[in-house]
């Protein structure tokens, strides 16, 4: 009944996906014709971003990027700051966490604290406050901004997720595309992201049938790399094959995280909260009662980095209740060795509008892990 109810609900939210399309539609073609601005800004402008609602894994592709980057120029990343509990245009400073910036911007000032963290409604006023107030950045990272026509990337990069191609999507609300499939020709490069591993070449090729990318656009695939696991506390513990594990989380989709920690550890069990949560007192006493809970002594929390920018701001009853809490760090990886044609298309448009810089320009900057908390 509940799924015959969900499926006529859906089916009732026609009419609006259609309505909702066309208006998107003419957007779009006004801004292709003209009829509505864009600006275009003189140095390099590279927009990471997708069609769909929910995550498709923008966050580490963007840290890709950084680290591709940083080494020969001085970067900075614009995002909208979702969910953060301020409005306008933010720069970050070692100051900022994640109320003030947002979760997913934190993330990046904690890991890159050399490069530039910016937050803003509106990104076509940001930039030039960015400059102004920064005017050493060589390089503007767009983080979530496919959608965002009054700025014009000069390299537009379109994420979908491989278990949610926008080539079987559908407009919102009966799907959860944000704009038609058509939109994705604006992009000068496509990934399918959040591959498997083991994605063989067969269904790599159907896949490229599927989307069916134009000449001039460039189609990679990526899987997610898990790196070791680090702790957010002092109060560490002793982790081995037997160790179990409750996952604490506020992702889009926690089962491929689940997945992965099944396979180091004996159990697993989950506590999801929504996207983007922040943490509550409230939220910290259900976590520590559902961890003791845990009949094993031999145990630890494990959570994301992006949840990691909201958990610190409990830091106080965290170290009150001792809670071994890890973070998992997460990054990708080309398939089909596409790194090195990803790598060149981007730093061919770089140089294009910027001239190649000597590699002792800048010094390699230094990766930190989040404080840990006392």
């Amino acid at each position: 009944m509940k799924n015959l109810l969900l499926t006529l609900l859906k089916y009732a939210s026609l009419p609006l996906a259609l309505l909702y399309g066309i208006i998107v539609s003419i957007r779009n073609k006004f801004y292709d014709s003209g009829v509505f601005s864009s600006i275009e800004f003189s140095l390099p402008v590279i927009c990471v971003g997708n069609l769909t609602v929910g995550g498709t894994g923008k966050s580490p592709h963007i840290e890709y990027l950084i680290e591709l980057l940083q080494s020969q120029y001085q970067v900075a990343t614009l995002s909208r700051g979702y969910k953060r509990f301020t409005r306008g245009f933010r720069i970050a400073d070692s100051k900022s966490n994640a109320r003030d910036i947002g979760d997913e911007p934190y993330q990046f000032k904690s890991k890159y604290p050399n490069i530039e963290v910016c937050v803003a409604e509106e990104r076509m006023t940001a930039i030039p406050q960015l400059l102004q107030k920064k005017p050493h950045i060589d390089i503007i990272l767009l983080d979530d901004a496919f959608q965002h026509r009054t700025v014009r990337a000069g390299l537009n990069i379109l994420l979908t997720d491989y278990y949610r191609l926008y080539t079987r999507d559908y407009i919102m609300p009966f799907g959860l595309l944000r704009e038609s499939k058509s939109a994705a020709k604006r992009a000068q490069i496509i990934i399918v992201s959040k591959c498997p591993e083991n994605l063989g070449i067969a269904e790599r090729d159907q896949l490229i049938t599927e989307i069916n990318p134009l000449p001039e656009q460039q189609l990679f695939f990526t899987t997610i790399a898990y790196k070791p696991i680090y702790p957010l506390t002092h109060h560490q513990v002793d982790i081995n094959k037997d160790t179990e594990v409750l996952l604490v989380c506020g992702i889009a989709n926690p089962e491929p995280l689940k997945n992965q920690l099944e396979k180091s550890f004996s159990k697993v069990y989950t506590l999801i909260f929504q996207d983007h949560h922040y943490f509550t007192t409230d939220d910290v006493a259900e976590i520590n009662e559902t961890f003791q809970h845990i009949s094993s002594s031999n145990k630890i929390i494990v959570s994301t980095e992006k949840d990691a920018a909201k958990l610190i701001l409990q830091q106080e009853i965290i170290t009150t209740h001792k809670l071994p809490i890890y973070i998992q760090p997460i990054g990708i990886e080309f398939l089909f060795d596409g790194a090195s044609g990803f790598n060149d298309t981007c730093l061919q448009y770089i140089h294009s509008v910027l001239p190649p810089i000597s590699e002792e320009a800048y010094a390699d900057d230094e990766q930190i892990e989040y404080t840990i908390i006392e």
